[in-house]
C-alpha cells in the first residue's frame, strides 16, 4: 500500500512538473521535490551556514555591516521545520524549502511576498541606524518615509489621490516602527516595488537584490548567497515570503538537483521556485 501512494505521489508530482517546463527537465524536478539535497547541513542555523559551496566555487566577499553580509548570516530555524501560515497553520506545500528564517509572522495576515522583504529591508535599516532611509512607495506611487510616520503623520486616501496629515503624536519606538510596516504593507506590494525600483541585469546581480513579477498576482524573491567560479559565472541562494502570510523561507532549485538550493539566474528567463514560476519578470534592487 505505501509503494502504491508513493507511485501515485511521483505521477503526480510529474504531472505538476509537465505543466511548469520542457518533458527533459520533469525529472529532475521530481527528483529534487523528493530528495533532500547533498550541498546541505542540517545541524546549522543562519543560511550561510546551511547550505555548502558547489564544487569550484566560492563565496563572494563583502563588509561585515554590510546587508548582504546581513543577509548571508541570518538565523535559521532547526532544519525540517515547516512553514506556517499566519493562522498558525501549516502550509499545504512543505517540499520545495530547505529552510525557514527567523522572522516572526504577524497574526494579521498582511505580511506576504513583498512585505516580507520590505520587513526584512527595513529592520536591517533600523538596527544599522539608518533609520532615515526607511521608506516605500504605495502602489498609487505616493512616498511614505518612516521618518515622516514617526513624527505623527498619517496618510488620507482619496482616491488615487494621498495627502498626509500630522494627526498623531510623535512616536520613534520599535512597537510603532511595527505598525508603520503594517500600513506599508497594506498600501504597498510587488506592484509597487517593480515600478519603485532601479532594474539590474542578470551580470550584476549581487546579494540584496530581487526577482520580481509585479501585479495582481505577482510574486518577488530575494538573492541572499552568492558564489562564483574561476569563470565569472555565479550562483545564488533564494528566499521568499509568500501569500497567504506565511513563515519567510529558502527555495530549493527544482529544476536542477545537481546544485540545488543553487540558482543558476538569466535575463529574460523562465525560473521555477517552489510554488511559483516567474517569467516576464525583472531584477531589481532596493534604494
Amino acid at each position: 500500500m505505501k509503494k502504491l501512494i508513493l507511485l501515485l505521489l511521483i505521477i503526480g508530482l510529474i504531472f505538476v512538473a509537465f505543466q511548469f517546463k520542457p518533458v527533459e527537465k520533469a525529472y529532475d524536478t521530481v527528483k529534487a521535490v523528493i530528495e533532500t539535497p547533498s550541498l546541505i547541513n542540517k545541524d546549522s542555523l543562519t543560511i550561510k551556514s546551511r547550505v555548502n559551496i558547489p564544487d569550484g566555487y566560492k563565496r563572494v566577499e563583502y563588509p561585515k555591516g554590510s546587508f548582504e553580509a546581513y543577509l548571508r548570516n541570518y538565523k535559521l530555524k532547526a532544519f525540517g521545520s515547516k512553514i506556517i501560515n499566519y493562522d498558525n497553520t501549516e502550509y499545504f506545500w512543505q517540499r520545495g524549502h530547505i529552510g525557514i528564517l527567523e522572522v516572526p509572522v504577524p497574526k494579521n495576515g498582511l505580511q506576504q511576498c513583498a512585505d516580507a522583504l520590505i520587513r526584512i529591508r527595513s529592520e536591517y535599516l533600523w538596527d544599522n541606524d539608518r533609520k532615515d532611509e526607511i521608506g516605500f512607495n504605495f502602489t498609487s506611487g505616493h512616498y511614505c518615509s518612516w521618518k515622516k510616520y514617526a513624527e505623527g503623520y498619517r496618510p488620507k486616501i482619496s482616491g488615487n489621490k494621498v495627502y498626509f496629515h500630522k494627526t498623531a503624536s510623535a512616536n520613534h519606538t520599535k512597537e510603532n516602527f511595527y505598525k508603520y510596516l503594517n500600513l506599508i504593507y497594506t498600501y504597498s506590494g510587488t506592484l509597487s516595488l517593480y515600478n519603485e525600483l532601479k532594474s539590474v541585469k542578470a551580470k550584476d546581480l549581487k546579494i540584496g537584490d530581487m526577482l520580481i513579477k509585479g501585479g495582481s498576482p505577482g510574486h518577488i524573491v530575494m538573492l541572499c548567497d552568492e558564489v562564483i567560479n574561476d569563470k565569472g559565472e555565479k550562483l545564488f541562494l533564494l528566499l521568499q515570503g509568500n501569500t497567504p502570510a506565511q513563515s519567510v523561507h529558502l527555495v530549493k532549485n527544482l529544476t536542477d538537483s545537481s546544485i540545488s538550493p543553487w540558482y543558476k539566474l538569466e535575463d529574460d528567463a523562465i525560473t521555477p521556485v517552489s510554488n511559483y514560476t516567474f517569467s516576464s519578470a525583472k531584477f531589481v534592487r532596493f534604494k
